[in-house]
């Protein structure tokens, strides 16, 4: 792969973003390996978790404007069959983000540097996030003359608030690790980028260490009730449960529980 680095040990996969453009900038490659990536985590039974980073200091400086360039700037008249082209090319970008949001596995993501743009986009799919004292975020789209089309402006109201992402989104503005945590963008801020990615491996320990079917299904049952009413929710985990709560690794809990020792779960 030219864009992303997998390493998959034990229960827990660790993606990494290297490139090749300045920053981990967001080119053609990654849009192509994003979804075969989470697409195989996703159908890979060992793996409980998921670690997103960037390498070189920084997560990542966004979308590639140079490579993205070929398809800003029109060489003629934009008639229908141009527009639906551009139309179907966003699609595809957009695709690769939500194939981290619909990965079954939890994903965390550790950043550290630079999170501009696509890899706001990149971080509001997963699901926790640490980031290093250094991080610095921008929805910096609008200054560029975008408007945000891979995810922020639909995923971070329900991350932040919409106030906040209104206004992250309107000025364009940079901001610090601290204000990410005060909006609830990141969950935790680490001294460094080092002390990030051992919050994100211990996190992903712990989640390793619960019943793997439960721990997706929540996954699940939290994003289809996203937007939802208390009642549809109630409603879906209801269905959710009467159709898989029974299982192995529950009967598994319950023996653990009485023989006081810890359980080993099998995701059956």
């Amino acid at each position: 792969m030219k864009s992303l680095d997998l390493r998959i040990d034990g229960h827990i996969a660790e993606v990494t973003l290297i490139g090749p453009g300045k920053g981990n900038a967001m080119g053609p490659d990654l849009w192509k390996e994003l979804p075969e990536v989470f697409g195989r985590l996703d159908r890979d039974p060992e793996v409980r978790a998921v670690i997103v980073s960037g390498a070189g200091g920084n997560f990542s400086y966004g979308l590639d404007l140079a490579a993205a360039a070929a398809n800003f700037q029109a060489s003629g008249p934009m008639l229908a069959g141009e527009r639906t082209s551009f139309f179907d090319h966003i699609l595809e970008l957009q695709n690769a983000v939500t194939a981290v949001e619909e990965c079954r596995k939890p994903v965390i993501a550790a950043v550290a540097g630079w999170c501009i743009g696509g890899g706001l986009d990149l971080i509001a799919a997963c699901d926790i996030r640490y980031c290093s004292a250094d991080a610095k975020f921008s929805l910096r789209e609008a200054k560029i003359a975008i408007v945000a089309d891979l995810g922020s402006l639909q995923r971070l109201p329900w991350i932040i608030g919409e106030g906040a992402t209104r206004e992250l989104a309107l000025t364009g503005r940079d901001f610090p690790a601290s204000h990410a945590l005060q909006i609830g963008l990141v969950n935790a801020v680490h001294a460094s980028a080092d002390e990030v990615m051992e919050a994100a491996r211990a996190a992903a320990r712990e989640i390793a260490a619960n019943p793997p079917l439960a721990v997706q299904g929540t996954k699940r049952v939290m994003n289809q009730c996203r937007g939802k009413s208390v009642a549809e929710g109630l409603g879906y985990v209801a269905a959710w449960n009467a159709a898989f709560l029974h299982s192995r690794d529950l009967g598994e809990a319950m023996r653990a529980f009485q023989e006081r020792r810890p359980p080993q779960f099998e995701g059956r």
